[in-house]
């Protein structure tokens, strides 16, 4: 990261920075300026700004229900794409009761043409996520979900034969839970590990990093319960505000599913072990 980036930034003079953890695609920095303020910025490098066009859209459609840091600028210098953000203050723990209220009133935002999708795509890593519109949400699930990050799974020479016939398996049965489920198409955040959120100083939750689209709420639902970092105080909250349909217990684990197969797909083999066993319980 080349420092003299911080003059195009509209900034005070920075005055000192540091390089923090910012997830496992971007290089994040924080910055601090003569007037003793903090911002936070992304570095992609070999990039355009268009690779953060959909951490914009997302972010900003977010800040209409929850907190979110809030976007300052964004574009490019020299060869890679930058993206400045306000600096959250934050601390280890807070109100995990109000985060899942506040999910649930985010889920509560329905697709404006009452598709499952997005108006343009993202990528993450080697995956880009397809939200071409679909009227129903099985389809949008299998065919631009899973499936697509089957191939590339394959591709990385990761799916065998075995895990070939679970997942047919596993995909009859979630299509057969669907004909007794309502999907509706909520906004999503659409990658809500317990990374992607945060609590301040005074306890209130911020979520970020989105990849938002328009689809089931058990989605975000199911990612919350891969990697852990909620607990049950989020979960009596999301239910207190937007009660889950009856027999969701059964469909989150395709949403573990395809947060797992994600991750073998970018990460590699060391999550193999755990896809087989997300689909051996899917049987």
């Amino acid at each position: 990261m080349n420092p003299t980036l911080f003059t195009q930034l509209p900034i005070n003079k920075v005055v000192d920075y540091q390089s923090v953890g910012g997830g496992d695609i971007n290089d994040a920095y924080a910055l601090l300026t003569a007037d003793q303020t903090k911002y936070f910025l992304l570095i992609q490098s070999n990039n355009t700004k268009e690779f953060f066009k959909h951490e914009v859209t997302g972010l900003q459609l977010l800040s209409e229900t929850v907190s979110v840091p809030k976007v300052l600028d964004w574009g490019e210098f020299e060869n890679d794409a930058y993206l400045l953000l306000t600096y959250v203050d934050h601390q280890g723990s807070g109100d995990q009761y109000k985060l899942g209220k506040q999910l649930a009133q985010l889920h509560k935002r329905k697709s404006p043409n009452r598709q499952f999708g997005f108006k343009e795509d993202f990528t993450m890593g080697t995956y880009t996520a397809n939200n071409q519109w679909r009227p129903d949400w099985k389809s949008f699930f299998i065919d631009q979900r899973l499936n697509d990050l089957k191939k590339i799974i394959e591709n990385r020479d990761l799916w065998t034969h075995d895990m070939e016939n679970m997942y047919a398996r596993s995909i009859k049965r979630f299509k057969k839970l669907m004909t007794t489920h309502q999907a509706s198409p909520s906004l999503l955040h659409g990658d809500l590990w317990s990374g992607n959120f945060m609590f301040d100083l005074t306890g209130n939750p911020v979520l970020i990093d989105p990849a938002v689209f328009y689809g089931d709420r058990e989605f975000d639902l199911g990612i919350t319960h891969v990697f852990g970092g909620f607990n049950q105080d989020f979960y009596k909250g999301y239910q207190d505000e937007y009660p889950l349909s009856k027999g969701y217990e059964q469909r989150i684990p395709f949403y573990q599913l395809y947060y797992l197969m994600f991750h073998l797909s970018q990460f590699g083999s060391g999550y193999q072990d755990s896809v087989i066993q997300i689909l051996q319980t899917l049987q």
